[in-house]
């Protein structure tokens, strides 16, 4: 299974990078496109009508300012969407989340929190977990070694105490 992740912009990138990275962390392999709800409509229909033949079994999308790639990619397929809002106007990407959360009842879209693509790797593991043991036993591992992460941290500090 794989995940496609599509984004407005190349200028989305920098905040993708890194959902593309844990999901080869978690071997998922996935498929980037950059393609526009406004200026290439044509060329959205075409990548998320054709995805499932290429293997991909849920779509992390993110656009920031009207941002509704997330929705129209949702109108296309009946495969999960995770909207991924971007921070790219002086609305610090509020519009991005408004745009992304606020879909019709039928057509539903998981909003991750703006620029939180990261998450929607890990949501995105979890959907395909649900059928594969052997994921979810990765994300046990992933878990237990954010506690580990979180108690060295604290150790750290009360060292300075």
């Amino acid at each position: 299974m794989k995940a496609a992740v599509l984004m407005g912009s190349d200028s989305d990138w920098p905040v993708l990078k890194p959902a593309v990275e844990l999901l080869k962390q978690f071997g998922i392999a996935s498929v980037v496109e950059v393609a526009s709800a406004h200026r290439t409509p044509a060329r959205v229909r075409e990548f998320v009508t054709s995805a499932p033949e290429q293997g991909v079994g849920c779509f992390i999308v993110a656009a920031g300012a009207a941002a509704h790639l997330a929705g129209v990619v949702a109108s296309y397929t009946t495969l999960p969407v995770i909207g991924v809002p971007i921070n790219a106007t002086p609305l610090n990407g509020m519009d991005a989340l408004l745009s992304t959360v606020q879909m019709p009842s039928g057509v539903p879209v998981a909003t991750m929190a703006v620029n939180g693509a990261k998450n929607a790797a890990v949501f995105a593991v979890e959907l395909f977990a649900v059928s594969d043991p052997a994921l979810q036993a990765k994300l046990a591992d992933y878990r237990a070694d954010m506690v580990k992460g979180v108690e060295e941290k604290a150790a750290r500090v009360q060292a300075q105490l």
